[in-house]
């Protein structure tokens, strides 16, 4: 220990009074070695500048055995606290040397000692000195503004400062600057910036540097490149500042890559951040052949092994859907953090938990983002064991605490169908936020728990405020389910538009989408007009509404719409347009989107786009065409495919081909009722009544049961629901003024059809 050290030697130097003569204790005095104090402070300076602190805390030590304690400086010491880096055990012992030789009464000793607690995370020790201080200086206070981890906290106490007239200068500027970037409070940096102004310190290159950042994180480029370009001289600092706010923004990859270029140009010294910034631009653009350049740059510079560099290229890499040049840089890395690790399990699902398993063998320590990808991939792997194992993983290793780890696995049960575990986790979760609720009513919607979903929601509304994914959700249960009341996605949308979520791109598809499946094709085209810039999913969604109300016409003005802007219609606008040419007969047009699709636009062909071709053919009666088209299909013949065929030979009563067609649907899928009812209903149609029983007969033999029709009547003013009803039930209460009401309209409609024919009579 130094501390019992130093008073080791401090007691042990001393002479007793009464053995010799204040003459010889005098003549001792003289003879002990004098300190060479600026000798000291310079040897300490240049150790601790070539990051060898605990040779400048032996020489610290070495001096008190040789000079002792009475002949130690303030200076020395506040080197020696500087020495321990932030290791809270050394530094608490040369604290206590401080106060038990009185030089914690120097204010560059407490300032230091501040600054050790503060960078070890220990910043109430840190206020203990402060608050002891008689005249704290620019430097105290700076001090304690950098400690603070909570940054709302850091700018309380940068008002406190400004308040009691403490003089701000850069290094307070920009401290406060740089947790103004980092929290919710833009506004509040909007503020110092006009005090920069002011008091005319806008020419520091720090301050600007963190004016420029402030900026740029939050999205405000033209004012960060305003501050840039007012700056007298710049730095590496400087350049690496804007170039990175125009590479994080998105939009902006023309100017990071102008930026990068004049970086190169002006002979700048480029690091790390440089790179990494250019190369995250090449990512967000997908300019893989730029970003290959830029990486041969690196590897030239010495930065192509460099961790954050590499990171980022595997990322860029990957974006770009180069895995294998992902995976060789990952292989290249000398030293692999868990970034990398991160990185490469999100980006390889098939691989992601042998990564893992590596990722522990070579003692990289998991975060909470590397759980959240290896959940995903488990997901997309389907792998029910391996997610099971990870959630019990997480549970022992504490991470089950992360809400986001958390959210995960109610994703991930409500994927596996295990709708109870995935409720099971969400009570298990004490301080749920909206996207734990969102993420049990997706899973609700997506296991088709539509009631659910809807009652989940309203819980929602009453603990957190709704976002755009809560309604996307919400409002997809609403769509799906005829027993929910039209009138429930009616309210949603008067909610959601009191919340000024009505323009969000998110929320208008799913509104669309809802009055579309819902019936209320007048309503999605209001949604849809209301819409100030439209993307690809509102186009994709309009014509999606149009083609399910069978409106031809509309689908295909709107094709040639979307085909004209600058969006490419993808695999469901492509599905769409091809079900409006089938269910209007127009065969030939349909052929022409269908070659467009695989040749022009290179969209592989899904079963559902396969079984539209069969479905126009066959309603178009070209039924020969449409078995022939099933050789085209690559693979196994997708049932919903055969089931359109067979239900064309039975609209057109082609009894030889519906048999063919029938046999492979049975031995496809023996349980499945609809292939049954399908044969049934077309031998009934030739009044091949054995052949129907036979059928049935089969049906009953194989245990398959014929899945209830229902329709739905949405009735005012009852539960806010709808009434479900089948064929000749009887349920209701009010079931004789039913079939009175259906009697009714029964005879109305054919006194008008027969009105009809008469007066077409009459004009002929």
């Amino acid at each position: 220990m130094i501390t019992r050290q130093l008073f080791f030697k401090y007691f042990h130097t001393k002479t007793p009074l009464n053995s010799h003569s204040f003459h010889n204790a005098h003549q001792l005095f003289d003879k002990m070695p004098q300190p060479n104090f600026p000798s000291l402070h310079h040897s300490m300076l240049d150790l601790l500048h070539q990051n060898r602190p605990f040779q400048a805390l032996n020489m610290f030590n070495k001096q008190i055995y040789e000079v002792g304690v009475a002949h130690i400086d303030e200076v020395s010491t506040t080197l020696a606290v500087k020495a321990c880096r932030g290791d809270p055990k050394l530094g608490s012992q040369i604290h206590a040397f401080a106060v038990t030789s009185g030089l914690d009464s120097f204010l560059s000793v407490c300032n230091s000692l501040m600054h050790m607690y503060s960078k070890s995370g220990q910043l109430d020790r840190a206020l203990v000195i402060f608050n002891k201080l008689s005249n704290p200086d620019t430097v105290s206070w700076n001090t304690l503004l950098s400690g603070f981890k909570d940054n709302s906290d850091a700018l309380s106490f940068a008002c406190r400062m400004n308040r009691i007239g403490v003089t701000f200068d850069a290094v307070t500027y920009t401290t406060a600057l740089a947790h103004c970037a980092d929290c919710e409070e833009f506004m509040f940096g909007t503020q110092l910036h006009s005090l920069v102004l002011k008091n005319g310190m806008q020419g520091e290159g720090f301050i600007a540097n963190a004016l420029v950042t402030l900026y740029a994180k939050w999205e405000r480029i033209a004012d960060a490149e305003k501050v840039f370009d007012e700056m007298p001289s710049r730095d590496l600092v400087s350049w690496n500042a804007i170039l990175s706010g125009y590479s994080q923004e998105g939009s902006y990859e023309v100017e990071a890559f102008t930026t990068f270029v004049e970086m190169v140009r002006l002979g700048l010294k480029l690091d790390h951040v440089s790179f990494t910034s250019a190369v995250s631009a090449c990512g967000h653009a997908r300019n893989l052949r730029l970003g290959k350049q830029i990486h041969g740059f690196a590897i030239k510079k010495g930065y192509g092994t460099h961790e954050s560099v590499c990171n980022v290229l595997i990322s860029t890499y990957s974006k770009c859907d180069h895995i294998k040049d992902a995976k060789l840089v990952f292989d290249g890395m000398v030293n692999r953090n868990v970034v990398s690790w991160t990185t490469m399990i999100s980006i390889s699902e098939e691989h992601a938990v042998s990564l893992f398993n590596d990722m522990r063998m070579y003692d990289v320590y998991p975060n909470e983002v590397t759980f959240v990808g290896l959940i995903h991939a488990i997901c997309a792997n389907n792998a029910v064991k391996e997610g099971e194992t990870v959630h019990a993983l997480c549970i022992k290793s504490s991470f089950f605490e992360e809400l986001v780890v958390a959210n995960s696995f109610i994703t991930m049960y409500a994927k596996f169908e295990s709708i109870n575990d995935a409720i099971k986790v969400f009570h298990e979760i004490e301080n749920k936020v909206i996207i734990t609720w969102n993420a049990l009513i997706s899973g609700f919607t997506q296991n088709k728990m539509f009631q659910e979903a809807l009652k989940t929601f309203s819980s929602t509304i009453m603990e957190s405020k709704p976002n755009e994914y809560t309604f996307g959700s919400v409002l997809s249960a609403i769509a799906s389910s005829e027993s929910i009341s039209l009138r429930c996605g009616q309210w949603c949308h008067s909610y959601l538009f009191k919340l000024g979520l009505d323009k969000n791109p998110i929320v208008s598809g799913a509104l669309l989408d809802m009055y579309a499946k819902r019936g209320s094709i007048n309503e999605s085209c209001k949604v849809f007009d209301e819409i100030t810039n439209k993307n690809q999913v509102a186009w994709t969604a309009i014509i999606s509404a149009h083609s399910r109300h069978g409106d031809y016409e509309s689908v295909m003005k709107l094709y040639d719409d979307i085909t004209n802007q600058s969006f490419e219609p993808d695999s469901i606008t492509f599905l769409s347009v091809l079900t409006a040419c089938g269910r209007k007969g127009m065969v030939e047009k349909g052929k022409e989107v269908f070659e467009s699709m695989v040749k022009l636009y290179k969209i592989e062909p899904t079963p559902e786009h396969y079984s539209c071709m069969v479905d126009m053919y066959g309603r178009a009666g070209r039924l020969n065409e449409a078995e022939e088209f099933l050789t085209h299909i690559p693979g196994r013949v997708g049932l919903p495919v055969l089931q359109s065929l067979l239900g064309s030979c039975k609209v057109h009563g082609n009894m030889e081909m519906g048999k063919r067609v029938s046999d492979a649907l049975l031995k496809m899928e023996p349980k499945e009722s609809g292939s049954y009812v399908l044969m049934s209903n077309l031998y009934a149609e030739r009044a091949d009544w054995d052949e129907v029983a036979r059928i049935r007969k089969g049906m009953r033999e194989n245990n398959v049961k014929k899945v209830v029709g229902f329709s739905w009547v949405d009735v005012h003013n009852v539960n806010e629901s709808t009434h479900a009803f089948s064929s000749d039930d009887t349920s209701h209460p009010r079931t004789d003024e039913i079939y009175r009401m259906v009697r009714f309209l029964g005879s109305e409609m054919k006194s008008v059809k027969t009105d009809d024919v008469i007066e077409q009579v009459q004009v002929l």
